[in-house]
């Protein structure tokens, strides 16, 4: 068994100010991974796993957090990386990355576009692939998150988890599945315009988007990965919608609260009590994965606070479902 190279993070009561509407919510802060994301866990072990087998190099197509958290572990097992960046990732995405000393460069538009192009890569340079939300390896590495809350013994009656691509969602469903707790239903929140898992549910089929329109880049996969959609038909998952405007205002009530910056990305999982205060009402202990992220700073979520304000001054916003 190899060591694990993520954190067992903290597990905090939510600011009274930030939700009202319930008994208890609490909070695991996976935004305090030394990667910045929950996605130290998965890809951490992916890394590992691949540097085990025998792989001398690792790349990575990333938006941003999955490549931070390859270029950390792969550093850790004394591989070169290459993190292959699509042109939505954000500034500080590149800057954190290229500053971890890690090779980077910046392919298509979207993670798809990068995702095509560091397949053909990695086997030119002889290196491993990790992909960022499709592996099994990946989701028992997620999975941790529960096996963690469940050893403090804390009762909690949901989960909220934001979805991109789909391996949080997995790993969240496989550490319930784990300990006995399939009747614990998980709330999966997407923002509009990167929500390929609620588009499919809605279709009843896997359906890619035409494009990412969000600017929660890092929720930015065209198509939910097979074994996170199956799953989401097979256990009870919730799937929910916030507009762009509404993840970035939780962002900045939850760094106001708690003095923590996370992408908005992670904020459509913060959104969602008070967005969608009627439909998840029957929960009286939510646990929401804070699941972080390095691709932001507080002037960037204050200027899209700005642009959505004089946006909504001119016509409204679509309602989320």
């Amino acid at each position: 068994m190899l060591a694990a190279m993520h954190l067992d993070t903290p597990l905090i009561s939510a600011a009274p100010a930030l939700f009202t509407e319930h008994d208890q919510v609490w909070l695991k802060m996976d935004c305090w991974q030394n990667a910045g994301s929950f996605k130290q866990r998965g890809v951490g072990r992916l890394v590992q796993e691949a540097v085990h087998n025998g792989a001398k190099a690792i790349v990575c197509a990333s938006g941003g957090n999955a490549g931070f958290a390859a270029v950390y572990a792969a550093q850790a097992c004394g591989v070169p990386v290459t993190i292959v960046l699509p042109g939505n990732s954000s500034l500080s995405a590149r800057q954190a990355i290229a500053a971890r000393g890690a090779q980077t460069i910046v392919h298509g538009d979207t993670w798809d576009q990068a995702h095509a192009f560091a397949t053909q890569l990695a086997p030119q340079q002889g290196a491993a692939y990790v992909h960022p939300f499709d592996h099994p390896a990946l989701w028992a590495g997620h999975a941790t998150i529960i096996d963690e809350v469940v050893s403090t013994g804390t009762p909690f009656d949901c989960v909220i988890a934001s979805v991109g691509g789909g391996g949080l969602l997995a790993g969240i469903v496989q550490g319930l599945h784990n300990h006995g707790l399939q009747h614990i239903p998980v709330i999966a929140v997407e923002t509009l315009g990167a929500d390929s898992l609620h588009q499919s549910l809605l279709a009843g089929e896997r359906i890619t988007l035409p494009a990412i329109t969000s600017i929660a880049a890092t929720l930015g996969a065209r198509q939910v990965a097979q074994h996170a959609f199956e799953l989401a038909r097979e256990h009870r998952v919730i799937s929910l919608t916030v507009t762009d405007a509404q993840a970035v205002q939780a962002c900045l009530r939850f760094a106001d609260a708690h003095r923590v910056l996370v992408e908005p990305a992670c904020g459509a999982a913060l959104a969602a009590l008070s967005v969608h205060a009627q439909r998840l009402k029957e929960f009286r202990a939510p646990l929401i994965e804070v699941c972080g992220g390095i691709g932001v700073t507080f002037g960037q979520l204050k200027q899209w606070e700005q642009q959505f304000e004089q946006a909504s001054s001119r016509s409204p916003i679509k309602s989320p479902t």
